[in-house]
């Protein structure tokens, strides 16, 4: 493969990975305008979101078991999941549909949006295998980003129907897979698996640095989703205990979340630096402390304050992601990378709903204060994992 045409894979992948991902909560951006369509309780915010999760558990199940990623050309996959899951995000736009047929589109958004995020990494590891940390550091920054864009677009779209921001986010996962399926061909890297693989990923976690990597993502993932969804409520709670504070919480759940992006590049530079387990075992280590402390900036009367920690716990949240994502592709069977980080994913996946509904449940028994300091469990136990193995 020459030069030329390299120097713009990893862009097209980024940009395309962010305009999909749009998908992912679209729907938490326009939570209170579905609570007033369909008549809901504020606490459907759990369910939303964990409806999405748990189709993306369910996606990224299927397509590690049938490796899907391995077998057949990764752009393909990627460019009809983008279609399909554009196609279920418009399906909560059909008039007269109830809460629970809206929760089934959500659900089948999620599904296929497992053939677009662990397989833009995998697409990315079969161009890049130097600098990985780094590809990935971007390439989960655009997922970061593309994951807050719907609260920005709720925020400037604010006097138009909530239907705006579901059509804006479909015909953006339509572009991305476009530009996947144009302009990314297969990389050089990938090795096609030569049929269904059922133990590929028990065999990766045989090695204790695959295996160590993986509980500090699940660690990692313990904390990340719950924070992301409950940062809109975290911050109307604030406003509507302190009065007035005046918050943009659209545009403020967008500069949070979408913070993370930097953090994402900017780790994954580090790691060529200093390597990928320090770094992500230093960001873990902070969210970990974000998570204790939470209960003081979440009583502190200062808005600014609070506004300026939870940026900072949008930016150490995320950044040990790619790095993550780089240890498990580096000590994986290159056969079966796909198929690995998919099923990495599932996992993960799944532990955020657990979380998620706990700490739903939670609001409802403690002080709002109080409640994200269970998010610490995660972090503690992947930073047990990630010190109990010395090797890189």
């Amino acid at each position: 493969m020459d030069n030329s045409p390299r120097k713009i894979i990893l862009p097209v992948i980024v940009v395309s990975q962010f305009l999909c991902t749009s998908l992912w909560f679209a729907g938490n951006a326009i939570l209170g305008d579905i609570i007033k369509t369909f008549q809901l309780e504020e606490s459907f915010l759990a369910n939303l979101t964990s409806s999405v999760q748990f189709g993306f558990i369910s996606g990224t199940f299927v397509f590690a078991v049938l490796t899907i990623a391995d077998r057949f050309s990764p752009s393909r996959v990627f460019f009809v999941s983008s279609i399909l899951a554009a196609l279920c995000n418009l399906g909560i736009t059909i008039n007269g549909i109830d809460s629970t047929t809206l929760l089934f589109f959500r659900f089948l958004t999620g599904f296929f949006l497992a053939g677009i995020y662990p397989v833009g990494m995998k697409i990315a590891s079969d161009h890049y295998q130097k600098g990985l940390g780094k590809s990935l550091g971007f390439l989960v920054g655009a997922l970061v980003v593309g994951t807050s864009f719907p609260h920005l677009l709720k925020s400037i779209s604010a006097d138009l129907p909530w239907k705006a921001v579901v059509f804006s986010t479909s015909v953006l996962s339509v572009v991305g897979g476009v530009a996947i399926i144009l302009l990314v061909p297969d990389g050089p890297f990938r090795k096609r698996s030569s049929g269904l693989d059922l133990t590929a990923f028990l065999r990766g976690f045989s090695n204790k640095n695959f295996r160590s990597a993986s509980l500090g993502y699940f660690g990692h993932m313990w904390e990340l989703y719950a924070f992301w969804a409950f940062v809109p409520f975290m911050l109307q709670a604030y406003s509507d205990r302190h009065g007035n504070t005046g918050f943009n919480v659209s545009l403020l759940s967008f500069i949070i979340i979408g913070s993370g992006g930097l953090a994402c590049v900017t780790s994954g530079l580090l790691s060529q630096k200093y390597g990928p387990k320090k770094v992500a075992t230093l960001a873990l280590a902070l969210s970990g402390l974000c998570c204790i402390l939470s209960p003081f900036f979440l009583s502190m009367a200062s808005p600014l304050t609070l506004i300026v920690f939870l940026f900072f716990w949008g930016l150490v949240v995320i950044a040990d992601s790619p790095l993550f994502s780089t240890l498990v592709a580096q000590n994986a069977a290159e056969e079966s990378r796909g198929s690995a980080l998919t099923i990495m994913n599932c996992i993960g996946f799944t532990i955020t709903i657990v979380s998620i509904q706990l700490t739903s449940m939670l609001t409802h028994y403690m002080n709002m204060e109080f409640v994200f300091t269970v998010l610490a469990v995660g972090p503690f136990f992947g930073l047990i994992a990630l010190i109990a193995n010395k090797t890189s």
